[in-house]
């Protein structure tokens, strides 16, 4: 698993958890869902932090319960 493969899996994992989906997530985190849509799509290689600080602020959680995962740890680049 690579970096954007981790984020894509927590993106999905806390939108099946929190019952949300991700454009609700990210416009409430004053984020364009296409931002996160790309990545998600292969279309971003690199998505930037800010990205994800807004999808989190959209899903009511902060950066350290996102990336509070073991597999962030075991990525290969």
């Amino acid at each position: 698993m690579n970096i954007n493969d981790a984020i894509i899996k927590r993106i999905e994992e806390i939108c099946n958890e929190k019952n949300i989906n991700i454009c609700g997530a990210a416009l409430n985190g004053g984020k364009s869902p296409s931002a996160i849509y790309d990545l998600i799509k292969g279309r971003t290689k690199c998505s930037k932090v800010s990205t994800i600080k807004a999808f989190c602020q959209g899903a009511g959680i902060t950066l350290s319960q996102f990336f509070d995962k073991d597999y962030f740890n075991d990525f290969e680049d």
